[in-house]
């Protein structure tokens, strides 16, 4: 374990507080080292092992070394290779889990966007407490069909999936229902940036930041807002959520990490409740919410013209 991760600001948190890309990093590289010892069991160097395999030398050496993630094929040829297909069952187990904590999106969106849209549904149907802290975005559970078409059509165009666009939005709407089922409960945390980027078209936001206001009268929905006047305890980094106390979840722009370490939730489930604190709720978010919506709205002589 190294003795933790440099920050951009120049801090190090310790290795019990390393944020879940380290622990990836971890992961791929106990994995290469495995695969390295297996080679070196067999007495074979680098380039021997890529020539039984028909593989370029540098595939081996970035295997071994965490730079790239094997594949199941891969997995089985270095296995039968070295002689160690007994490993195999081992190591397939260590690959799916590195792949269930870093989910590249170009591999969970090559059928499309409805089909992760499901997976979100399934795991939400198993979580009793959700906590999201998102920066950027309205998060999908609170979004209108509008809204949610524009963060739709940005994932076909970044990552050139196929567009099932109108499914994909037809099966998060639905997962909405859950908001109304009293045997859960959601706790939001957004800041104001989130209700002024430019994402959609102002219209568009208006509606979306109009059905904010409905669903923080829920009784089991708590919305809070961080105005640009607060300060802040913790810099608001990247958004995530917290399922109960069992999972993380981070979208970066690459894949979407899933956290499940004790230390990553305990570090996770503090960084909210500090956020949380800081956050304005009931009138007070409404205050905000609709000082947007008025910036939005055109100018009344304008309107007129």
């Amino acid at each position: 374990m190294p003795p933790g991760i440099s920050l951009p600001d120049g801090t190090t948190l310790p290795a019990n507080r390393t944020t879940g890309v380290t622990s990836v990093h971890e992961a791929r590289d106990a994995l290469g080292k495995r695969l390295r010892e297996l080679r070196q069991q067999a007495n074979m160097n680098g380039r021997q092992l890529a020539e039984s395999l028909s593989w370029p030398p540098s595939k081996v050496s970035k295997l071994e070394n965490g730079k790239q993630t094997p594949t199941d094929d891969d997995i089985r040829g270095w296995a039968a290779a070295t002689g160690r297909a007994d490993e195999v069952e081992a190591l397939l187990a260590s690959l799916h889990t590195l792949e269930t904590q870093h989910s590249e999106w170009q591999r969970q969106l090559k059928t499309g966007l409805r089909s992760h849209q499901q997976e979100i549904a399934e795991l939400d149907a198993r979580t009793r407490l959700f906590r999201a802290f998102e920066p950027t975005f309205i998060p999908g559970l609170l979004q209108t069909p509008e809204y949610a078409r524009s963060r739709f059509a940005q994932s076909i165009t970044v990552f050139k999936v196929n567009n099932d666009i109108n499914d994909a939005v037809a099966t998060r709407i639905k997962g909405q229902e859950i908001l109304y089922r009293s045997d859960k409960r959601f706790h939001f945390v957004l800041t104001e940036a989130a209700l002024r980027y430019r994402l959609c078209p102002p219209e568009v936001m208006i509606g979306q930041l109009d059905r904010l206001v409905t669903l923080a009268a829920l009784p089991n929905v708590r919305l809070g807002i961080i105005g640009f006047e607060t300060a802040y305890v913790v810099a608001p980094a990247h958004g995530f959520w917290l399922h109960d106390n069992d999972r993380v979840l981070v979208e970066t722009f690459s894949a979407e990490l899933n956290l499940a370490q004790p230390q990553e939730i305990e570090l996770y489930g503090g960084i909210f409740d500090q956020l949380a604190a800081v956050a304005s709720y009931g009138r007070a978010a409404r205050s905000i919410i609709t000082r947007v919506i008025d910036d939005l709205l055109p100018d009344e002589s304008e309107a007129g013209a």
